[in-house]
């Protein structure tokens, strides 16, 4: 599917809930189901690096105090967004509020993806030092307790065609279980009721460069008046250079 197409579509799409998106990845029922690993249809592991080609003064600044640009938030989290004050957030063990699943992929940095087992496709993020775990194939486990990262839900989506375009097929993960935290470094609240929808599509361009492109729907019933949808982009590197943990931080943007 041509890409400049897309962000319209998932705005589109978005309003009609998670389920729009849903697609098995083949076989009947009663058919024996690959594990994520052997039925993968892309490549993301590696190391990839952010690009930040849209939104600059957002995501490489921490914006003013009460900026809300480009969020569709309602009254309460202006509030509380107005409220803000990163020193409470440092005094009371609160500085990861803006590296949570929501977010973290709009944090300027590297990632590293690798399979930690046939089923679970692992994130880290040497911004915030943060960890993703992607679960493919099992239902999710009762009474996990709410995280920063929560508990995100893999399945490949096979290519499919839409009218005359075909798309090339992509990743698409659904996290929930999360603690409260920000949609923004400044402050802008989103709650536990928070759900995380992301498509990854990898791609190599002619040149030889490969890209890792990560759309992303945040739905929150408390805090947006309709889905947040974004997109960012990462340029995969040969290695582990420029590989940088960091611990969360408050007052700076990674």
């Amino acid at each position: 599917m041509n890409r400049r197409l897309f962000p319209a579509l998932l705005a589109l799409l978005a309003l009609a809930g998670p389920g729009a998106f849903a697609q098995g990845r083949g076989g009947g029922a009663g058919a024996p189901q690959q594990t994520g690993r052997a039925g993968a249809i892309k490549d993301v592991t590696g190391y990839w690096v952010s690009v930040v080609a849209e939104h600059w003064h957002l995501r490489m600044l921490v914006p003013p105090k009460g900026d809300v640009t480009m969020l569709p938030v309602n009254a309460e989290a202006r509030r509380i967004t107005n409220t803000w004050d990163p020193a409470k957030d440092e005094a009371s063990g609160e500085a990861c509020r803006s590296y949570g699943a929501p977010t973290i992929m709009r944090v300027p940095g590297r990632l590293h993806i690798t399979w930690q087992d046939d089923n679970t496709l692992k994130i880290d993020a040497d911004a915030g030092t943060q960890t993703r775990l992607l679960h493919f194939g099992g239902a999710s486990p009762t009474g996990q307790a709410p995280s920063w990262q929560g508990y995100s839900a893999a399945t490949w989506r096979r290519p499919v065609r839409v009218g005359s375009e075909k798309n090339a097929g992509d990743l698409r993960v659904v996290t929930n279980r999360l603690r409260p935290g920000y949609l923004r470094k400044n402050g802008v609240p989103y709650s536990e009721n928070a759900t995380v929808e992301e498509f990854f599509d990898a791609f190599t361009e002619p040149n030889g460069d490969s890209w890792l492109v990560i759309d992303t729907i945040v739905t929150d019933s408390t805090y947006l008046t309709q889905p947040y949808v974004n997109s960012v982009a990462f340029r995969k590197q040969r290695d582990a250079s420029g590989w940088d943990p960091t611990p969360c931080r408050t007052d700076q943007p990674r």
